[in-house]
Order: structure tokens, then sequence, then C-alpha cells
């Protein structure tokens, strides 16, 4: 195995990593997968699979019905009744897995979060160039932002509705780890000019998300787009 091959495996066990941690602790509100089966009842009976199942597909309708609501009319035009009525459950089958609506949302951002980050991840993952890999991932992040659902509820609604410090905490869990790594490679490979990695990092994935925020509110995606690749070119030697 050559030095390629190496950095190419470290690379994907990294991006694994990032992802594998990221359903781990953002994915279930920081519960993780694991205590939908072993959730134990009041009276002591432990859930069965299919039990945890049925409570999976309900909290995963639950997420889908709305995230698909809050893309298409935004956090505050829509309601719990229209959201368990399009998840085709009860009400209260809402308020067994969320606290409210706000948690609900929590729930759809971190879903969206989670899901943008392996579509960046697919685009980079067959490019060997470490600065191609983050030309790679700043286009996919724009083509990201074009979806109309996405950048309704990571953009315009997830900082109003979380805060901007839970809103950025998010962010940063799923999207920071990785970005960190190819910026780190990128100057390894003498691609980019020396410079701390982890503050770079957060300055650049801020960029990234002001570009975000932007697009969502109609802004061009080209003409960001353009400005950003001049940022990421000075940044070489």
């Amino acid at each position: 195995m050559d030095e390629h091959d190496r950095r190419a495996l470290a690379f994907l066990a990294d991006v694994d990593g990032t992802l594998r941690e990221l359903e781990h602790r953002l994915g279930h509100g920081g519960e993780g997968t694991y205590s939908l089966y072993v959730h134990v009842c009041a009276d002591h009976t432990a859930v069965t699979p299919s039990q945890a199942e049925r409570t999976e597909a309900t909290r995963g309708a639950l997420v889908a019905a709305a995230r698909a609501l809050f893309g298409a009319r935004g956090y505050a035009a829509v309601g719990t009744e229209e959201i368990v009525a399009a998840a085709g459950v009860t009400r209260g089958a809402l308020y067994h897995h969320f606290r409210d609506k706000r948690d609900l949302f929590r729930a759809v951002f971190v879903d969206a979060e989670h899901g943008f980050v392996r579509r960046v991840a697919e685009r980079v993952l067959p490019v060997d160039d470490p600065f191609d890999r983050l030309a790679t991932a700043l286009e996919a992040t724009l083509d990201a932002c074009t979806d109309r659902e996405l950048a309704q509820v990571a953009f315009l609604d997830g900082p109003a509705v979380l805060g901007f410090e839970e809103w950025r905490a998010i962010v940063e869990e799923s999207s920071l780890g990785l970005l960190t790594l190819m910026l780190a490679q990128a100057m390894e490979a003498g691609a980019l000019r020396p410079a701390p990695a982890d503050p770079l990092a957060h300055l650049v994935l801020g960029a990234l998300n002001e570009a975000g925020m932007v697009i969502a509110a109609g802004g061009d995606r080209e003409t960001v787009g353009s400005a950003l690749r001049a940022l990421l070119d000075g940044l070489r030697p």
C-alpha cells in the first residue's frame, strides 16, 4: 500500500467516523438509536424489537412530515395538527417523542444536517487531490443550498427557531470535523498556505454558512459561488 492509498483510507475512515458520531450524538436528540431498543416501560417490561421498530417508524414519520411542511411553508406557518395528520399518527404520539413543536423542529434540523453532510461526503470521497476535495465540498454545499426545503429549514428558520448558539453548535457538530480534516490534508500536501487548521475551519465554515443564508434569501448561486471560489483560491500558496 502506497502513501496515496493510506491517505485515502484514512480520509474514508475519518468521514465514516464523523457521520457515525453525528448519528450517535444528534440523531435522536442526543440519546442515540440504542435507547430506542432498551427503553423500559413503567411496569419494567422491556420493549420488544417489534415495538421498538414501531416507535422508530412513528418518530420517523413525524420528522419526515414536519420536514416537508416546514420546508414548504416555514416553521411559523405550520401547526402541530397538520403535522400529526400528515404523519398519520395521534397528537399523543407527537408529545411522546417530542416536548413541543420546537423540539420536533430540532430533530428536523438535525436530520437535514445529517443528510447534508452525507451528500457532501458522497461528492468528495471519489476526489483524490486535497485542494480539489475542498473545491468539490464548496460546490456541493452551494448546490445543497439551492434545495428549497433544506434552505428553509437550515438557514431561514434554523437560527430563528433554535437561537444562533444552538444552531451553530449543531452545524459545527455535523460539519467541522470533516472540514478541518480536508483543510489539514490540503496544507500537508502544500495545496494551501500553512495556517492553524482549527480556527481556519471555523472561518471557512462561517463563510459557507453565510453563503447558504444569502442563497436561501434569494441570492444568485453562481455569484455567491464565484466569491467563495475566489476566497478559497486566496488560500493557495
